[in-house]
């Protein structure tokens, strides 16, 4: 079977689906918002400290692991909610699994943010 469009207009196409996914997580998930904001805090308090190079790409690394990790487990949520409407006690370990690894990216993401700021917090105070 043919693909339909050349590779450039496969990449635009793909590119689209993948905006409209970032737009649905940072419109309709309250989780995503909610780190989206706490993502959008560290970029400012970067730029308010100065931070260097070799912290801002582990700022960033920690960002993404954690934006990441909440999409995919957003993802994985909807997608057992489809696959089984009514609670079942195995969609319920999967979502907690889901759950469980997200919070394991939100606790790196803090311990990052803590280790970096809390001491430029400190030398002000």
């Amino acid at each position: 079977m043919k693909a339909k469009g050349n590779f450039i207009q496969q990449r635009l196409k793909s590119f689209k689906y993948a905006f409209k996914g970032f737009k649905l997580l940072l419109l309709k998930e309250g989780n995503f918002q909610v780190q989206f904001l706490v993502a959008i805090i560290a970029i400012v308090l970067g730029f308010v400290f100065d931070i260097s190079s070799t912290e801002w790409m582990i700022q960033l690394g920690a960002i993404g692991l954690v934006l990441v990790a909440e999409g995919l487990n957003t993802s994985i949520e909807k997608l057992a909610d489809f696959v089984h409407k009514e609670n079942h006690p195995k969609i319920g370990v999967v979502k907690d699994i889901s759950a469980g690894a997200c919070l394991i990216a939100s606790c790196i993401g803090l311990a990052i943010g803590l280790i970096l700021y809390l001491p430029k917090i400190a030398m002000i105070l």
